[in-house]
C-alpha cells in the first residue's frame, strides 16, 4: 500500500475506529469534547487537527495516540526519515516525527521531538499506566511534573509516569532535539484487530 499523506491516515483510522464501535460522530463528540464538524472534517481528510486534539481523540476512543497515524507496516521495513510525517501544536513550538507506532505486538511509539528554544508545550496524561522515556539528543529540556521538575541536558535520560498532565520546557534560546518512547502497558491487547 502506498504510503499516504497525514489527514488520509487520520481519516482512514478515525472512521474506522469509530464505525468498529457503533458511534455517531455526536457520540464521538461527546466522548472527546470535539466538535462534531471538527471530527466530520477529520473523517473526511480536510481537518488540520493539532497534537492536544488527537490526544483528546485518542483517550475518547481509548486507543494509543498512533493508532489514529498508523499505516501497514512491514516486519522489517526500515524507516526513512524524509517519509516521517511532522506534526505539531497550535502555536508550532513543538514538532514530533513518529518512526514507530503502536501495532499489535507492539506496545510503545518511538518518536523524535523538537521544541523551540523559549516555549513549551503542556499535554494531558498519555492515559493510565502509561510511561514515558525522553533521552534529550541536543539542547536543554524541564520536564515538569504534577509533583517535579526534572531538568536534562544533552545526553541525559528520563523515565516517568505520563498517566497525568506534564510540560515540556524550553528555557534556552536553541531548540531541544530529543526522542521519546511513550509505553502503553497491555494497550495492544486491548484494541487487537480494531
Amino acid at each position: 500500500m502506498p504510503d499516504l499523506e497525514l489527514g488520509q491516515l487520520l481519516a482512514r483510522n478515525l472512521k474506522q475506529l469509530r464505525t468498529l464501535r457503533g458511534l455517531s460522530l455526536g457520540d464521538l463528540s461527546k466522548l472527546t469534547g470535539i466538535s462534531k464538524a471538527i471530527l466530520s472534517d477529520m473523517e473526511k481528510g480536510t481537518g488540520n487537527p493539532t497534537i492536544n486534539t488527537l490526544w483528546k481523540l485518542a483517550a475518547g476512543l481509548n486507543v494509543p495516540y498512533t493508532r489514529l497515524l498508523e499505516q501497514n507496516e512491514e516486519e522489517g521495513a526500515v524507516v526513512r526519515r524524509a517519509d516521517v510525517l511532522a506534526q505539531s501544536e497550535e502555536a508550532e513550538h513543538l514538532r514530533a516525527f513518529y518512526y514507530f507506532k503502536i501495532t499489535p505486538g507492539r506496545d510503545f511509539e518511538l518518536v523524535r521531538c523538537e521544541l523551540d528554544g523559549l516555549s513549551e508545550h503542556q499535554t494531558a496524561g498519555h492515559g493510565a499506566n502509561t510511561q514515558e522515556f525522553i533521552f534529550l539528543l541536543s539542547g536543554q529540556l524541564t520536564l515538569r511534573t504534577q509533583r517535579t521538575a526534572y531538568k536534562l541536558e544533552a545526553g541525559d535520560a528520563l523515565s516517568f509516569d505520563s498517566s497525568a498532565r506534564h510540560v515540556y520546557v524550553n528555557t534556552a534560546a536553541e531548540t531541544a532535539h530529543y526522542l521519546c518512547i511513550n509505553y502503553y502497558p497491555g494497550k495492544t491487547v486491548m484494541w487487537r484487530g480494531v
